[in-house]
């Protein structure tokens, strides 16, 4: 065997195509630093400009970077392609920080001295010592740097050239968020219990998506995209030329499948996101039922498209499995369900498995599609769960989750309702509205790859979906309000401008859709179809 070159020369690494994510970083950091140095009193202003100001400059480097891409290719590899940049990556890259900016919305608002976090989440629940924190109006400012060390997870996450970097970006994502799901400041018990379930689940998934790469590793003799994509292209890395290494290849799928599918939340992966997603604060709910899935799906679609691309026809038929069950079971399940953020979470299941049908089309029309569901989703589901934070069993009281006590809202609070009943007819996939467009641009591409059986299960899935959307609506305005409702307090500047922003998303991406689909989303044609291999394979 050859003796390996050895080098001197440094790696020369292109800061500016990763200034959006050093940015984040920077601010996560500088973050932590503030909550050492920075008087209590001063702490949350301060915390809150710099996350906003973070977020904010690294969209704007985002909406840079893409007219800097070189013209005439797909895209570029950044640290020897362990970071792709290229149009898909930067899209969804932008759609994660504009969903973040919106959720650091819902997450600074604060009523009176109380935010949805926990005066003090190491004291035991109903402690002494907690009932203190909150007479002292203590307040959990730790939440923006773990949110801004999330957003920056799942901006490398869906961008990631390599499988090492796309573990890391897992991990860095979801570390944040295990704990940010446990400082609910009421049912403090319940959100605990939230944040245990996420994390034990969630190091399950995680140990299953690095036990497929030492497989795929032992496979193809490499972690690198191309170099997977070559050796599965070739029927074998340099210990299997003769193929003999298959089995190998389909554990390492199989593994790295339960990994990714768990964090969308496809069936039977799905188990954690109803409970999460009802115990922890309905800001955190709001931003992983957007940017988490953005971010998931994107490194799904990396993953699928790209090292497993030339196996399609070995995965293609488990993630038609995946998708059906997806959504029909969730389907089913959400008909039942009397707590609205459960039932939301359900919704959330089912539109994974629509978006499924995309990714099942490996083509660029099912890339296209997918890109544009998760972006019109993430906006909705924002607005939903921003909604839902208004809407309390009393002055002063914890949200009003059952369905039963939303009765007559409609009539008490009809701006309120309307925009819940926006976001509700968006999820059915109405026309005129973001769900629709979305809905049929992933439909459209699955029937153009032959899978017309999985269109028409996600045509009835959709049927059944909106019969408990429109349960809600009739319950809003068709209903008598019952004595002793629930109270609906004043939204904030910060929660009245996510519910703003996701009414005219919703409306402006269903009526006007071109925009989306013509410029930011990349067209169907053979070089994006390639571009996300081609960007992994520029410094190797």
């Amino acid at each position: 065997m050859a003796a390996p070159a050895i080098t001197q020369n440094p790696p020369e690494i292109d800061y500016w195509l990763l200034s959006p994510m050093l940015v984040v970083f920077g601010a996560a950091v500088i973050g932590v630093l503030i909550e050492a140095f920075v008087p209590t009193a001063r702490r949350r202003a301060v915390q809150l400009g710099l996350a906003l100001a973070a977020v904010g400059a690294a969209f704007v480097l985002t909406i840079l970077i893409t007219g800097s891409l070189p013209e005439g290719e797909a895209g570029v590899g950044v640290a020897f392609g362990s970071v792709a940049v290229d149009p898909v990556s930067v899209f969804l890259q932008g759609t994660v920080l504009v969903l973040g900016f919106i959720s650091l919305l819902l997450i600074a608002e604060n009523r009176s001295g109380e935010s949805a976090f926990a005066a003090q989440a190491a004291a035991v629940p109903g402690s002494e010592e907690e009932r203190e924190h909150v007479m002292a109006g203590s307040q959990h400012t730790e939440v923006y740097p773990l949110v801004l060390f999330a957003l920056l997870g799942m901006q490398l996450f869906p961008a990631a050239g390599d499988f090492l970097t796309m573990f890391v970006a897992l991990e860095v994502m979801s570390l944040p968020l295990y704990l940010l799901c446990g400082l609910a400041r009421r049912r403090r018990l319940f959100s605990q219990e939230a944040a245990v379930k996420y994390f034990l689940l969630g190091s399950f998934s995680s140990a299953f998506f690095l036990f497929g790469i030492a497989m795929i590793y032992g496979y193809a003799g490499s972690v690198s995209f191309a170099e997977v994509a070559a050796a599965v292209d070739e029927g074998g890395g340099p210990l299997f030329p003769d193929g003999g290494g298959r089995p190998l290849l389909l554990l390492g799928i199989g593994m790295v499948a339960v990994g990714l599918l768990f964090k969308v939340g496809a069936v039977p992966f799905h188990n954690w996101k109803p409970d999460v997603y009802q115990g922890a604060p309905t800001p955190i709910t709001a931003l992983m039922a957007s940017c988490t899935l953005v971010a998931a799906f994107g490194a799904l679609l990396r993953v699928f498209y790209v090292p497993f691309g030339p196996s399609a026809a070995d995965w293609a038929p488990m993630l038609w499995v995946v998708a059906v069950l997806t959504m029909v079971v969730a389907a089913v399940i959400a008909v039942t369900q009397r707590d609205i953020k459960r039932l939301l979470a359900y919704s959330s299941v089912v539109h994974a498995g629509f978006v499924l049908t995309a990714v099942v089309a490996a083509s660029p029309e099912g890339l296209a599609g997918a890109m544009f569901y998760l972006a019109a989703y993430g906006f909705t589901t924002i607005g939903a769960f921003a909604v839902v934070t208004l809407v309390r069993t009393h002055e002063n009281g914890p949200e009003a989750n059952e369905l039963s006590q939303w009765a007559g809202l409609g009539r008490t609070s009809p701006l309120l309702a309307g925009s819940l009943a926006l976001f509700l007819l968006a999820f059915a996939g109405i026309p005129l509205t973001s769900g629709f467009i979305g809905k049929f641009a992933v439909f459209e591409a699955a029937m153009a790859a032959g899978a017309t059986p999985l269109v028409v299960v996600g045509v009835l899935s959709s049927a059944v979906t909106a019969f408990f959307y429109v349960r809600i609506i009739v319950l809003m305005f068709f209903t008598e309000p019952a004595e002793g409702g629930p109270i609906v307090v004043r939204a904030g500047a910060f929660t009245g401008s996510a519910i703003a922003i996701g009414v005219a998303a919703t409306f402006l991406l269903g009526v006007f859709p071109s925009p989306v689909l013509d410029n930011l989303v990349p067209q169907p044609g053979q070089q994006q179809s390639e571009s996300l291999l081609s960007a992994v394979e520029g410094e190797r």
